[in-house]
């Protein structure tokens, strides 16, 4: 059967939003709901997988809904809610542990980096995370997400369970009416180049809210002349930029802020290396801190409004899971005959 073109991504609110998230996620998010019918989610219920401080998560929940809305995310063509205000998630992932391995799980490359050498002592919920994120997806019959490297094994993993349901329930789903597979075999969605920001302070390192030094880490709500303070002081060699990409090699730091500038800018590489080329850092930062204020500080200010108004963010998120729950209601309602649950 032909399934409606439908994108569906979720960012799990575990701490403050930084440029990485940004440039790695939400930005790519915008332009696809001019294509396709979009759902975005605050997946909440992912976050406490490990513990989670309510109050904090509450707050992050609500700074990430603002930061959909003031990237450019349009509450009219697209779908934003938390993922916890429609319970259909959590009864579809029940199913999906029944119907994944265990082998599965275990092979999940993001469990052993988590759990460590502690796995013992870890939540189930991590563990059997994959299988929310398959319901979360498949729930709305997803035909597109937009990924990125650290989620591709999740989703094959998505489409191992599509595939695992479609074929143990064949005849269950011809006897509903259903002509072909009842989940569609969701795709990866190529919406241009990732950013992996890396840290302002080490170039090895990907930028992240755990870094020691507060210098490291762009935040989403930071002001504008933070944003400025930090750009100008991040880790950088004492060569000049060359002229083109191939010059990089090796110079991670290097490497970390020119893609950033290409990145806000919407540029490539070797050409923010052709204007900036043979030029030092006395140059090049004050031209980046000045993009990533331009483009970073009205975000971050948007956000500000938007979290400190809770009536209004609480109306979006339940008008957007409202509409969520109206696709997913009829879909959770074919899959309980499916499986043979009786209402």
């Amino acid at each position: 059967m032909a399934f409606t073109p439908r994108v569906f991504s979720g960012i799990k609110p575990s701490g403050d939003l930084h440029l990485g998230n940004y440039l790695g996620a939400i930005r790519r998010f915008v332009p696809l709901q001019d294509t396709h019918e979009t759902i975005y989610c605050v997946v909440d219920m992912h976050a406490i997988t490990v513990w989670q401080e309510p109050e904090d998560l509450k707050r992050w929940t609500y700074e990430i809904a603002a930061a959909y809305i003031a990237a450019g995310i349009d509450t009219k063509k697209s779908i934003i809610f938390n993922q916890s205000q429609v319970m259909e998630h959590a009864e579809l992932s029940w199913i999906f542990n029944c119907v994944a391995r265990m082998g599965w799980m275990a092979r999940m490359t993001q469990f052993k980096d988590k759990a460590g050498e502690n796995s013992e002592n870890v939540s189930l919920g991590l563990f059997a995370y994959p299988s929310l994120m398959a319901a979360d997806i498949l729930l709305y019959k997803a035909t597109g997400v937009p990924v990125g490297e650290d989620q591709k094994q999740h989703l094959e993993l998505t489409r191992d369970i599509a595939k695992k349901f479609n074929h143990d329930f064949k005849k269950q789903i011809k006897a509903l009416g259903h002509k072909g597979d009842f989940f569609p075999i969701t795709e990866t969605l190529a919406t241009g180049p990732a950013m992996r920001v890396k840290s302002l302070k080490d170039g090895s390192k990907k930028m992240s809210k755990s870094d020691a030094s507060d210098l490291s880490t762009i935040y989403m709500m930071d002001d504008a002349d933070l944003i400025a303070k930090k750009i100008k002081r991040a880790t950088t060699d004492a060569e000049a930029l060359p002229s083109e990409a191939a010059g990089l090699a090796g110079r991670l730091e290097a490497e970390n802020l020119v893609g950033i500038y290409a990145a806000l800018s919407n540029r490539t590489v070797d050409d923010v290396l052709a204007e900036f080329g043979g030029q030092g850092w006395g140059v090049f930062k004050p031209a980046l801190a000045d993009l990533s204020v331009a483009v970073l500080a009205p975000i971050a200010e948007e956000m500000k409004r938007l979290v400190s108004d809770r009536g209004e963010m609480d109306t979006i998120l339940r008008g957007g899971a409202d509409r969520a729950r109206a696709i997913a209601q009829p879909i959770m309602a074919d899959i309980r005959n499916i499986v043979g649950f009786i209402r």
